[in-house]
């Protein structure tokens, strides 16, 4: 007799305390497009500094209103004239499929900065229905149903 394991259970799932841990943890390194709008939309100082991580042509081709202009290639040369040591990091690249945040913020963190890496990165932001700015101004697209709420305020998350 042949027992046929489901694959997600293949390995166990990690004891509650571990996997509380785990998820905790996540979340000390990662904020989502979500949050950050939220933060950025409430007024006032949202208790961060926004950082684009990529290029020149990719930021001028759109970009988080607020955020700063740091490519990864010069964080270590230009992050200790453009940002503060107290103050949190957020950065973001592409989306999903680009590790670029991640390289920015490795680099942020070994220079002593606190960082978190904007999950979704700048499609995620696009793709919500969130403003951006190009270098011809201001633009908005219409949020796409497959990653924003259709008539809600927002995902229950």
């Amino acid at each position: 007799m042949t027992t046929t394991v489901n694959p997600v259970l293949r390995v166990a799932p990690a004891a509650p305390a571990e996997a509380a841990s785990h998820f905790r943890a996540g979340l000390a390194f990662h904020t989502d497009v979500s949050d950050v709008a939220a933060a950025l939309g409430a007024g006032g100082d949202p208790g961060f500094v926004l950082v684009d991580s990529r290029s020149t042509e990719a930021w001028d081709q759109g970009h988080i209103p607020g955020a700063l202009h740091l490519p990864t290639a010069l964080v270590p040369e230009q992050a200790g004239h453009l940002l503060d040591r107290s103050v949190p990091v957020v950065t973001y690249c592409w989306g999903p499929g680009c590790n670029g945040a991640a390289r920015a913020a490795l680099a942020l963190a070994e220079l002593g900065y606190r960082v978190k890496e904007m999950l979704g990165g700048f499609e995620y932001w696009v793709r919500e229905g969130l403003a951006f700015e190009t270098w011809q101004g201001r633009e908005r697209r219409a949020p796409d149903p497959l990653t924003a709420p259709v008539d809600a305020a927002d995902c229950g998350c």
